[in-house]
């Protein structure tokens, strides 16, 4: 790991919080403060991704020393790496919070790998901060199984993400309340290393324009620019425009996969949103099994449902709007963060139709066929079907004699079979003619809808059981869990099950329908 080389321009050219101290407190004036990692009892490698560690260098001799455990669990640091935990601040349900920031997750460096790319390495529970707002600082062993896992599988579900390199048990326990409902217990830790080309959120400039320091926002903006976005040229003006239109323009494409695939983020908080419109902080997140756009797996939402799955593409542009209200300052003419936020809407309709298109073959998308997709969409919440089986399936309705036997294992109830299986029959009629009108190879056709409907997800309940069977040290779910996400898009004989759908046992179990922020 010696080979590394760390070029940390966050900390080189964004102005430090002076103090290194380590209590909790307001940090005015800067981006980052000093703050080391702290140690733990007994790091033990749980899990990596090889694919990370090859975007890193790192081969398996590396991974496999217990350097490697002590340096990502947060005991040991390499030469060159300058830690700090981020300033900001943000919107969490709607209302202004104040100053958040780097409560537990410390950035270690940014690294430039052999094909010079920088990378940013960022630990996640490894001990308290300045921002830490009177919590441990650490996160449980649970929570870190969730994050490891979905920042991989989103990947190779191609939906834009942070990543993950490792997984370290602490061999310390954790106290958490999961529910905060007054009953705490002791749970295993552990610490995810977070990979991303930047860990800059929209919080990040909130806070600046919040305090009306508008120096440093001002700083933060163009560094984010030069060092994140670097292709973008001309006057002042002309990049920050640029600029403001392309994270409207990626953060479209991101909630754009989600919707494809089933994602619901959960907590989507200015300050869990990506400067690069990448899938950031997986914390209450989970996947639509049968389709409900109201459905929320956070329990701290669950009355007023804010980030409901088929909410997160308005959800989304509000926070834009939140970004450029922060930014004004800079832009001081709302013409051209106004052509942002439209873009964001003329990217995510565009992208939106091309994905509906992809996942039922199609190869043009109408308004008649976004009806046409808005009625199987109410059909299948009424009737509870599961969106991933269902999709799937699609690609093998028999378009001259459409009927439902492709589709049995979608339903989650035989009264929703019974009730509903008429009013579906007639609709995969009618599919079968608007397929049938483009006259396209029926290969061409399942191949480009089995690259857009994946045959396995993340399910909230196939987590658990690896999470189960961690907390009992056993790791080996863990492993296997990754290696089928690694190719979510294939069949994978043996492994069927990791495509079934949920089963009764999982409905109402915490960890599987019901989640928290607590981690």
């Amino acid at each position: 790991m010696d080979h590394l080389v760390f070029d940390n321009r966050f900390v080189r050219e964004l102005p430090a919080d002076p103090s290194d101290a380590p209590h909790i407190r307001q940090v005015l004036g800067a981006c980052y403060s000093h703050v080391r990692p702290t140690p733990v009892r007994a790091p033990e490698l749980v899990a990596w991704s090889r694919e990370v560690a090859a975007m890193l260098d790192l081969d398996e001799a590396d991974v496999s020393s217990s350097r490697f455990a002590e340096v990502f669990a947060g005991n040991a640091l390499l030469s060159g790496m300058a830690p700090y935990a981020a300033c900001y601040g943000g919107h969490q349900f709607g209302n202004w919070a104040g100053q958040l920031g780097d409560g537990r997750a410390i950035n270690l460096g940014e690294v430039l790998n052999g094909r010079g790319e920088r990378l940013e390495l960022q630990l996640k529970g490894a001990g308290p901060t300045p921002y830490a707002r009177r919590a441990d600082g650490r996160a449980v062993l649970r929570s870190s199984i969730r994050e490891f896992l979905c920042s991989e599988a989103m990947h190779h579900l191609g939906v834009p993400t942070t990543r993950a390199l490792s997984l370290v048990a602490t061999g310390e326990e954790v106290v958490r309340d999961m529910f905060y409902d007054g009953h705490p217990q002791a749970e295993p830790g552990a610490v995810v290393c977070r990979v991303a080309p930047s860990f800059i959120r929209f919080g990040n400039f909130e806070i600046f324009a919040a305090r009306g320091d508008l120096d440093v926002l001002e700083r933060l903006a163009e560094f984010t620019i030069a060092r994140d976005f670097p292709w973008i040229e001309g006057s002042p003006a002309e990049r920050r425009s640029a600029w403001f239109a392309e994270v409207c323009e990626r953060t479209a494409r991101m909630v754009a996969h989600w919707m494809r695939v089933g994602f619901v983020h959960g907590v989507m908080n200015t300050d869990n949103m990506s400067i690069l419109g990448l899938t950031i902080d997986y914390g209450p997140y989970g996947w639509i099994d049968n389709f409900d756009p109201g459905w929320t797996p956070n329990t701290t939402d669950e009355e007023m449902r804010r980030y409901r799955f088929g909410h997160q593409p308005r959800i989304a542009h509000w926070n834009l709007l939140q970004l450029a209200n922060a930014l004004y300052p800079l832009f001081r003419s709302e013409a051209p963060l106004q052509a942002g936020l439209d873009r964001y809407v003329a990217t995510y309709d565009a992208e939106s139709r091309r994905m509906q298109a992809d996942k039922l073959g199609l190869a043009a998308f109408t308004d008649a066929d976004l009806e046409m997709t808005d009625a199987l969409h109410r059909l299948m919440t009424k009737a509870e079907i599961d969106m991933t089986i269902f999709f799937r399936a699609l690609a093998r309705l028999d378009l001259d004699a459409p009927s439902l036997a492709p589709f049995e294992d979608a339903f989650y109830s035989p009264e929703g079979r019974e009730a509903y299986g008429g009013e579906l029959q007639a609709w995969l009629e009618g599919y079968a003619v608007r397929v049938r009108q483009e006259n396209r190879p029926a290969a061409e056709r399942r191949a480009r809808m089995d690259a857009a409907n994946p045959r396995y997800v993340l399910r909230n309940w196939l987590a658990q059981q690896a999470i189960d069977a961690a907390e009992q040290g056993d790791y080996g779910l863990v492993a296997e869990t990754l290696e089928v996400m690694r190719r979510p898009y294939e069949e994978q004989p043996g492994r069927e099950h990791y495509a079934g759908r949920r089963p009764d046992w999982a409905r109402n179990r915490p960890g599987c329908s019901m989640l928290s922020c607590s981690s």
